[in-house]
């Protein structure tokens, strides 16, 4: 197939024909572990918009290149958004966008998880329609480590997909989730051997494009009801997310991560 015409608008983000009307969609820094820098961030936001726009795409298959799916937000991008506050509010709006475009794309998404999925990595692969994570994935969202609340995604997705018990055992602890316990608590769909996820998830893909395109994309938008029926909750979340980023503890955090070490928070709050 063609190249579409508007790929070329993207260069952190690694765009193929798979087979015929399966978009290969790679994060593509395997130097850094595919951490998300500003220039990922935004065109994670709007590629959902373009694919939704393209008639020649069927099913979008997405994965990280090399041994992850993505490390996590750049610590570049995480000091820029505590300081400069144009970035905050342009970054906060990008992490809106990038959950809402995901879950409005018409386009079945499914998503192959090797290796670490943190942050807007793990907002993909768990936002995706049907996610496939090998043996040795670690899925991690890493908010609270960091000192703000866990906005992004979670607040969304993960008390559907698991209930709230473990929702908050896993979201308020910084707790890992290995693929095949997530799996097994319905954090993902299917687990399969270490090296196995993208082939598993293009056979998942192959399925799809094979399928009734209006039977498929109607039935995505009927129970992703669910997820918009969230959205207040979402958007609570992903505001004080980014008020948190103004605060002492997001600092300490970020240093700690730096450092390598544990964090030293506040002990005490106003709230």
């Amino acid at each position: 197939m063609p190249v579409s015409s508007w790929w070329h608008q993207y260069r952190r983000l690694q765009l193929s024909w798979a087979e015929p009307g399966v978009l290969e969609l790679v994060l593509e820094q395997p130097e850094t572990l595919n951490a998300v820098d500003a220039e990922t961030h935004t065109e994670l936001t709007r590629i959902w918009r373009d694919i939704d726009g393209d008639a020649g795409v069927r099913v979008v298959l997405v994965r990280g290149a090399g041994k992850a799916f993505s490390a996590g937000g750049d610590f570049r991008l995480v000091e820029a958004i505590m300081q400069d506050p144009q970035v905050r509010v342009r970054v906060w709006k990008e992490a809106r966008d990038l959950v809402y475009n995901l879950i409005n794309c018409s386009k079945p998404v499914v998503s192959a998880i090797e290796g670490p999925a943190v942050g807007a990595g793990l907002a993909v692969a768990l936002l995706a329609d049907i996610a496939v994570a090998a043996r040795n994935a670690r899925l991690l969202d890493g908010h609270v480590r960091l000192g703000v609340a866990a906005g992004d995604h979670a607040a969304i997705i993960w008390p559907l997909l698991v209930g709230m018990a473990r929702a908050k055992y896993h979201l308020l602890l910084n707790e890992p989730v290995s693929g095949e316990e997530a799996a097994r608590i319905g954090l993902v769909a299917l687990c399969v051997n270490d090296g196995e996820a993208r082939d598993a998830a293009l056979n998942i893909a192959r399925r799809l494009a094979q399928g009734s395109p209006t039977a498929i994309r109607w039935t995505k938008y009927a129970l992703n009801n669910w997820l918009r029926a969230a959205g207040p909750i979402f958007d609570t979340s992903t505001a004080l997310e980014f008020l948190g980023f103004t605060l002492p503890d997001a600092a300490e955090g970020l240093a700690a991560l730096r450092g390598k070490r544990p964090p030293q928070f506040e002990a005490s709050s106003p709230l």
